[in-house]
């Protein structure tokens, strides 16, 4: 487990910025994005369950909202459960700001209300990502003088665009070999990513890649 700290703020995730968490070689994050959706999440959660391993889920407010017992579910199961807005705005950073903080404090408290059924006025898991990863300085700076690390990645699966369980694990795959390592975006929305997952893990272990579970410090 790595432990993650974010007073003061941080910036992490080389598609996006300067550095990444401190990984050794061959050491692999897991995350997933836009969830929870009944179906695909739950095939994410049994192949996890299923190799013993442990992500961490940026969740939209209002898929928190729609499906609590599955947003809860995430927590029991052992995963670092973290904010990616209500609405998923794919240019937040280019919103009027008081309108993108608005969204990005809806979704911190839909998220921590479906989990713990209340809000305090402070996420209880300070991770956020920016949909899009379009963040601003502005936005940016408000997120760092509340505490609140943003995760960007150190590479992604291109899940977004349609193709078979088997296309998405070679390219998964691929991806993986380039970079050696890192902060690994998923989307838990995508059935096809559901699909090659049980695989993907498996071919992680066969290649010597040690999967890192992340909470806040």
């Amino acid at each position: 487990m790595l432990k993650v700290a974010t007073a003061g703020g941080l910036e992490v995730g080389r598609k996006s910025y300067p550095r990444t968490l401190d990984l050794r070689p061959r050491e692999v994050v897991l995350t997933f994005d836009d969830g929870p959706l009944p179906g695909p999440t739950d095939q994410v959660l049994a192949a996890l369950r299923q190799e013993c391993v442990r992500a961490t889920f940026f969740l939209v407010g209002r898929m928190a909202h729609g499906a609590p017992a599955l947003a809860r579910r995430l927590l029991a199961e052992g995963h670092t459960v973290a904010h990616h807005s209500m609405t998923h705005p794919m240019t937040l950073g280019q919103l009027p700001l008081e309108r993108a903080k608005a969204d990005m404090e809806a979704g911190f408290t839909a998220v921590d209300q479906a989990l713990y059924g209340s809000y305090s006025g402070t996420p209880r898991t300070p991770f956020f990502r920016f949909p899009g990863f379009g963040d601003s300085p502005a936005l940016n700076a408000w997120l760092a003088g509340r505490g609140i690390g943003i995760f960007g990645c150190d590479f992604w699966i291109s899940d977004w665009n349609e193709m078979t369980p088997e296309a998405q694990f070679a390219l998964a795959i691929r991806r993986l070999e380039q970079t050696k390592g890192g902060i690994i975006l998923m989307h838990d929305t995508r059935h096809q990513t559901a699909a090659m997952l049980p695989a993907f893990l498996r071919e992680l272990k066969q290649r010597d890649y040690k999967v890192v579970h992340i909470e806040p410090a």
